[in-house]
């Protein structure tokens, strides 16, 4: 990997643009933003020519919608996220070059460019087609402004571009009995035109670029995305929207419409690398146009198909733009084995961490690298933040340094020995602590950063048990000489963790550069053996990390249970109304069978879906059921259930769907078979 990074001259970093209509949450951090800033401060560190970005998507159903319910302006909502959100992020330590926002003029003129440049190159397709209407809001209907039953797993609070439940991607045609969310209206179709972006003509060109170009050194959770997408086949997608908020469409006949949020949010990259440009007086285009720079997408793996596919088919159909490089995109993290979620506030917020636990920055960006959902979904738990600060960071990384330092300072003033008389284990150990800068890098240049911070610990592990084995507190009054050796030989290694900690724990480096009055070198020192002169005069002492009390996790432990309380007693329990009526004759038409399930395995690569063998006493037969949230497959095999058998099979992830098996929904959104209440035989008719 490092081979191939000599050959950029400057990085080009971008991290995923968070809607500013919330608070950023430790969800947001783990998947994004820590281990870009990671991968930023170890690249400056190696005296890489750098630019880090950031910004505030503005643009957007969900601004809309929480202006919508707050009964203020989409400009009021995003003014006072985008700065919330900035002020967490700084104070954090998230070392953006620039945090720009999507509202800004310089984006809307960006945007604006840039759709205009593929508009005269003849890239998109014009299309004249039917959409949802509301009439009673006198508005065209964006996707999250409509609801319907989902026709993959009959979820009936799917959206218009997404369902929830299975994961599908959705079109609001797609939907079983929409409605609006602005009035519940059913809406009606009426025609409008917009522009469509072709991606049915990328195929080619994605499955040379990706499948064959970034098979060996994309994330096999990325690639294995973008190869189902492509698999499937790509179809047109439709870059403009009827709304009144964002970027307008930069066309004579295109009044009330603007830019699709999906196409004008990646091109906010490029806008903020243009502001910092005119802040700072550099030129931004050899970050964005030059083949010798490195372009990289740090986002969640649910943006994977925008920054993989969409993203790249625009800038190589714009033509001076490079290509990303790499899209490490993480899994998600999950708060106290449940599903982070902003509408039902579960979620520990990062203003309010830092209002709530000041001084313990680096405790958490250490908690979340340590536990990142690289490859799979992970868990937070405020039991495990507290163990990795007691038990890791105090215990192992703290307990070093303090006892390097106090025995300096008692022994020889505070200050450093110097390093000499060395014996074969010591020379060892030396030659231990210059491997771990390489160790570290490669692991970072793979996006391993779990792995990274690992090794970093691994380096605070083996001073302590240096420190351990030679017992220098046992040494001092018998062989005074040898105990300066040892300490010089522990003050080295407490220099290199300052270098080497930079990039994961800032704020812990650079109090330990004050601990130890030195200035910052840069990664390639800390490849050599000497970082220190002796005679070098130590500052003060002080503790590295503090232990965290039960009573501290305690409080917070309660804070997440009252929310859970507040939403169980805000969510509705009444049932839902009554559909409309229908003929006898239409219920006669349902075939209803009592089944037993003899096999069942989750679908691959699906979170909600199982795959089912049935017996219907009429045959043996799959069905594919969105219930793998709620049952274990080898916890239902023998399950009685009422089986809709006449329903016409559907393709569902490329299984045959022969079926659907009935289930009840509670106001809390479980699902629980329906069966029999006895042992009854398969195939009897459910009237």
């Amino acid at each position: 990997m490092e081979a191939k990074d000599t050959k950029f001259k400057r990085f080009t970093i971008t991290s995923a643009l968070p809607y500013a209509n919330g608070p950023i949450h430790i969800g947001h951090l783990a998947g994004v933003y820590v281990p870009a800033d990671i991968y930023a401060r170890y690249l400056r560190m190696k005296g890489r020519d750098v630019l880090f970005i950031g910004g505030s998507d503005e643009h957007g159903v969900p601004i809309t919608i929480k202006a919508r319910k707050e009964g203020k302006t989409p400009q009021e909502i995003v003014d006072r996220y985008h700065e919330m959100i900035r002020d967490s992020f700084e104070r954090f330590g998230i070392s953006f070059d620039i945090y720009s926002r999507t509202s800004a003029k310089i984006h809307h003129e960006t945007a604006s460019e840039f759709f205009t440049t593929l508009y005269n190159k003849g890239v998109f397709v014009e299309k004249n087609n039917k959409q949802y209407y509301d009439a009673e809001a006198g508005q065209f209907l964006a996707d999250r402004y409509i609801t319907g039953t989902c026709p993959h797993c009959d979820f009936e609070k799917a959206y218009g571009d997404q369902c929830e439940r299975c994961g599908t991607s959705l079109s609001p045609l797609d939907l079983i009995n929409p409605h609006s969310a602005l009035s519940g209206n059913k809406p009606e179709l009426r025609e409008t035109k917009h522009w469509y972006l072709p991606l049915d003509t990328a195929e080619d060109w994605l499955r040379e670029w990706i499948l064959e170009g970034h098979k060996d050194d994309w994330k096999v959770n990325v690639y294995g995305q973008v190869k189902s997408w492509i698999d499937q086949g790509l179809q047109p997608r439709a870059v403009t929207r009827d709304l009144d908020w964002g970027v307008q469409v930069p066309l004579p006949d295109a009044e009330g419409k603007v830019l699709y949020v999906w196409f004008d949010a990646p091109i906010g990259y490029i806008s903020a690398a243009r502001e910092w440009s005119e802040k700072t007086g550099k030129d931004w285009q050899p970050y964005w146009k030059s083949q010798d720079s490195k372009l990289v997408h740090f986002i969640g793996k649910d943006n994977i198909v925008f920054h993989c596919v969409i993203f790249p088919f625009m800038l190589q159909q714009e033509g001076s733009y490079i290509l990303p490089d790499n899209v490490p995109a993480n899994e998600f993290l999950n708060l106290e084995n449940d599903k982070i979620s902003t509408s039902r506030n579960w979620a520990v917020w990062l203003h309010e961490y830092l209002d709530e636990l000041p001084g313990k920055e680096d405790v958490l960006r250490y908690v979340l690298t340590a536990n990142a959902p690289e490859t799979k979904d992970n868990d937070f738990t405020w039991r495990d933040f507290q163990a990795r600060n007691n038990n890791e960071l105090l215990a192992v990384f703290g307990n070093f340094v303090n006892r390097s330092l106090v025995l300096t300072h008692k022994y020889f003033d505070g200050k450093i020995p110097a390093l000499e008389n060395l014996n074969d284990n010591d020379e060892a150990v030396l030659a231990q602590m210059q491997a771990f800068p390489d160790k570290i890098s490669h692991s970072i240049e793979l996006y391993r950063f779990r792995e990274a911070l690992a090794e970093l610990m691994n380096l605070a592990r083996l001073g302590n048990r240096y420190l351990t084995e030679n017992e220098p507190w046992k040494l001092f009054k018998s062989d005074p000489e040898r105990v300066k050796t040892i300490l010089a030989i522990a003050l080295e290694i407490t220099a290199h963790l300052a270098v080497l900690a930079e990039p994961f724990l800032p704020f812990t480096a650079e109090k330990l550069r004050n601990m130890m009055q030195i200035g910052r070198f840069n990664w390639e020192d800390a490849a050599s053996q000497q970082l220190l002169q002796a005679g070098h005069q130590l500052g003060e002492t002080a503790l590295l990390f503090e232990k965290v009390e039960d009573s501290q996790i305690e409080q917070q432990v309660q804070k997440l249970l009252a929310t859970k309380t507040a939403n169980a007693a805000e969510e509705p329990k009444a049932v839902k109304p009554q559909k409309a009526a229908i003929q006898f004759d239409d219920f006669t038409k349902m075939d209803l069978r009592v089944g037993e399930i003899l096999e069942a395995e989750v679908v691959p690569k699906t979170k909600k879906l199982m795959k089912l063998l049935v017996d219907t006493g009429i045959d043996k037969r799959t069905v594919v059921s969105g219930i793998a949230e709620y049952y274990q497959p080898e916890n239902i095999i023998g399950q009685q259930v009422v089986m809709l058998v006449n329903l016409e099979s559907r393709k569902i992830r490329g299984i045959e769907s022969q079926g659907m098996i009935m289930m009840a929904e509670n106001a809390e959104g479980k699902l629980c078979f329906v069966s029999p209440s006895e042992a009854f035989q398969n195939g009897a008719e459910v009237k």
